[in-house]
C-alpha cells in the first residue's frame, strides 16, 4: 500500500502555495499534473485491494461475533439441561473466540480506515488536478491578454510612426508650397517691373516722335 504510506504528504500539499513560489508555474504545473495522474493511476490500483481487505475484515468479524453469540446460547442452553460441565466448555470456547474478537476488531477498525484514507486521497488528488486546471486556465487567459496587448502596443508604435512620417510629409509639402507661392509672387513683381519698363520706353519713344516733328515743322 505504498500510496497510503504517502497520504499525510499528500493531504497536507498545498496546490496554489506551491504555484505562488515557483519562477515557472507553467511548467511547474505540467510536471505536477504528471504526478498527480501516476498517484491517481496507483489509487485506483490499489482501491479494489484495500476494499477487499475491508469487506473480508468485516466478514470475519460478523462470525466471530456470530460464533460468540451461538456459543452464549449453547452454554445457556446446557445450564437449562443441568449439564455445567458442556456449559463450560462452550463458555471457554467464547473466552477464546471473544480474545479473538478484539483482534479482529482492530484488522477491521485498520482495513477500514485505509478505505476511508484511500477515498481522501482520491478525492485530494482530484481536487488539486482541477485546481491545476483552472490554474493553467487562468495562465492562458492572462499570456493571451498579454499578447493582445503587445499586439496594440506594436500597432500603436507603428500608428506613431506612421503620425511622424506623415507630419514630415505634410511639413515638406507646406514648404513646397510656401516656396512655390513665394516664386509666384517674384515673378508677379518682374512682370510688372518689365510692364513699367515697357511702358516707359514706350513714352521716351513718342516724345523723341514728337520733339522730332516739332524740328522738322521748324526747320
Amino acid at each position: 500500500m505504498g500510496i497510503l504510506l504517502r497520504f499525510t504528504d499528500i493531504m497536507k500539499v498545498n496546490v496554489n502555495a506551491i504555484l505562488d513560489k515557483v519562477e515557472d508555474p507553467e511548467k511547474t504545473i505540467d510536471d505536477y499534473m504528471r504526478s498527480l495522474n501516476s498517484d491517481l493511476g496507483k489509487v485506483k490500483a490499489e482501491t479494489a485491494s484495500v476494499l477487499a481487505d475491508e469487506r473480508r475484515a468485516k466478514r470475519v468479524l460478523d462470525e466471530c461475533r456470530a460464533e460468540i453469540k451461538k456459543l452464549q446460547h449453547y452454554a445457556s442452553k446446557s445450564v437449562e439441561a443441568g449439564n455445567e460441565e458442556e456449559a463450560r466448555k462452550f463458555l471457554e470456547r467464547k473466552g477464546s473466540q471473544a480474545e479473538k474478537l478484539e483482534q479482529l476488531q482492530t484488522s477491521y477498525d485498520l482495513a477500514s480506515a485505509n478505505a476511508v484514507n484511500m477515498k481522501q486521497i482520491q478525492d485530494k488528488l482530484v481536487s488539486d488536478m482541477e485546481q491545476l486546471e483552472a490554474r493553467r486556465a487562468a495562465l492562458k487567459g492572462k499570456m493571451a491578454v498579454a499578447k493582445a496587448q503587445q499586439t496594440l502596443n506594436s500597432m500603436g508604435n507603428r500608428d506613431s510612426v506612421f503620425e511622424a512620417l506623415e507630419e514630415k510629409v505634410n511639413r515638406a509639402y507646406d514648404e513646397a508650397m510656401a516656396i512655390a507661392e513665394l516664386r509666384v509672387g517674384t515673378k508677379a513683381n518682374l512682370n510688372d517691373l518689365f510692364a513699367q519698363y515697357e511702358k516707359s520706353t514706350n513714352a521716351e519713344d513718342e516724345l523723341a516722335a514728337i520733339k522730332e516733328q516739332i524740328n522738322n515743322k521748324e526747320s
